[in-house]
């Protein structure tokens, strides 16, 4: 075991005692890192501002700070791209992750600070690593590398700005070195085809034994790997793999598709939910499909359902919650745009349930990215079709036809019967959605579906400079954009 190794184990056992801690007491760490952000807080322009040195208490705090989305927001970014010291938080915020999101065109920039990258982003793959070694303790995964596929970032000015997972890969290059591949160098290419074609020339004769992040780009690269080695799986190329630490979006459309890359009964995915916000969450037990909440991070959480927004103490199972944080990023009672439903509430576990903008609800049928995952999956397994990607919208009613869905929909793998796909996505929708059963029966017909050839999204995300296909849009921009490019072919 490498020097690097040995210590990592030492810090785990650390570190496993803090997470049994606010495992047991979450109200309590909960309750610390709300005073922590408060006592921050009260030394920026944004703490004198809104009065935070008379705050006190969750009640008080809730009362004092308004819900913030990113417009309303963006003023005090704006101040911080310039320069300004001690806006929202205390240090000169100089590294920004640059997000368009998934359905609208306008650039955010999010600021990332110097602690949030030691004590939340950095400590968050740590821990998911941790969680997972102390899961397998016959794990092999310290003896090679981690293959980490990131995006780009550059200076504009003096700030850094980009992908998250570029920024973190630029300002952590000295930590795990000897466990990382590929160099940092070419991690950060800005071209990705020159990217992956380097990577897969750079790693495929190393010992890789996990890899992580999204999966859309890391599927590209494992078949990039295949295609210059002349395998035909990963088993072949990197036998001792074991770990995908996976994020960005829900990975249950692709698992079928890794599966097949990597037939190793003893191959393993850990979900992670590491945001350009923040890092929120990863899974601590490989048989279940939900995320331990992580509590000390840095961030105090709250929730809303509907209008009204409460606590982590709060929350109830089975409910879909959209989640604000405060946070050591200098984000204040920030709506981050996703929803989760709680799992668990000891300890506290989470499912991501999708954006608060992605879903359909144009017929009253409240479809939710949850639902179209679910009925997907079930639909391939079915009839042995692996999807890449998918999106889906609106197909408004006419004259001469009732509204429906229209599943645009990129095979890896082709089903038995396009016929039958569509007949067995209908059925595990009306299932899992009594709304959209009901509409069924009355409203909307079956959905419609649109088959686009295979590397098309990947395609899609490079010329939008995005990295997550929108699952679900309540209008036709997105479907009618595709449709515009399908057509100029």
């Amino acid at each position: 075991m490498s020097l690097t190794a040995s210590l990592f184990r030492k810090y785990l056992d650390y570190r496993l005692r803090r997470i049994d801690r606010f495992r047991r007491h979450p109200a309590e760490v909960q309750a610390e890192q709300l005073r922590e952000r408060l006592a921050e807080g009260r030394r920026t322009s944004f703490g004198r501002e809104l009065g935070l040195e008379r705050v006190r208490t969750a009640e008080q705090f809730a009362a004092a700070v308004p819900r913030f989305d990113y417009d309303r927001f963006k003023p005090y970014v704006e101040r911080m791209l310039r320069g300004e010291r001690s806006v929202t938080a205390r240090e000169r915020v100089t590294r920004y992750a640059r997000s368009s999101g998934t359905t609208a065109d306008r650039s955010k920039y999010l600021p990332i600070t110097g602690a949030s990258i030691r004590w939340n982003h950095t400590l968050g793959m740590r821990d998911a690593v941790g969680l997972y070694l102390d899961a397998n303790p016959r794990s092999k995964l310290l003896a090679g590398r981690t293959l980490t596929l990131g995006g780009t970032c550059r200076f504009e000015g003096a700030n850094l700005v980009g992908d998250l997972s570029a920024i973190l890969l630029h300002e952590t290059a000295h930590w795990g070195y000897s466990m990382r591949a590929p160099r940092v160098e070419t991690a950060l290419l800005e071209d990705f085809d020159d990217k992956i074609d380097r990577i897969a020339a750079e790693c495929a004769a190393q010992r890789i034994t996990g890899f992580a992040g999204v999966p859309s780009w890391n599927l590209e690269l494992m078949h990039r790997v295949l295609e210059r080695t002349g395998r035909r799986d990963l088993t072949e190329v990197w036998p001792d793999l074991e770990l995908f630490l996976h994020g960005g979006v829900e990975f249950r459309p692709y698992r079928r598709a890794y599966e097949q890359l990597i037939p190793s009964a003893g191959m393993h995915y850990v979900q992670t939910y590491n945001a350009s916000e923040g890092f929120f969450a990863t899974a601590d037990d490989l048989g279940r499909d939900d995320m331990l909440l992580m509590l000390d991070y840095g961030t105090y959480y709250e929730f809303r359902d509907g209008d009204r927004v409460v606590p982590l103490e709060g929350v109830e199972t089975g409910r879909v919650y959209a989640m604000l944080i405060t946070s050591n990023n200098g984000l204040w009672r920030y709506e981050i745009g996703d929803t989760v439903e709680f799992t668990s509430t000891d300890p506290y576990r989470i499912r991501f349930a999708g954006r608060t903008r992605q879903f359909i609800n144009v017929f009253g049928e409240e479809l939710i990215v949850d639902n179209a995952d679910r009925a997907l999956e079930e639909a391939c397994r079915r009839t042995g079709a692996v999807v890449n990607e998918y999106t889906v919208a609106p197909l408004y009613m006419a004259i001469d036809r009732q509204g429906a869905h229209e599943w645009i929909v990129e095979f890896a793998a082709e089903p038995d019967s396009r016929e039958r796909f569509a007949e067995e996505l209908d059925e595990a929708l009306r299932r899992i959605n009594s709304d959209y059963d009901a509409k069924r029966r009355s409203t909307i017909e079956r959905q419609h579906l649109t088959i686009v050839e295979r590397g098309y999204f990947l395609g899609w995300l490079r010329r939008k400079g995005k990295n997550k296909v929108p699952r679900l849009v309540n209008d036709r921009r997105v479907a009618d954009e595709i449709h515009r490019e399908l057509e100029a072919r």
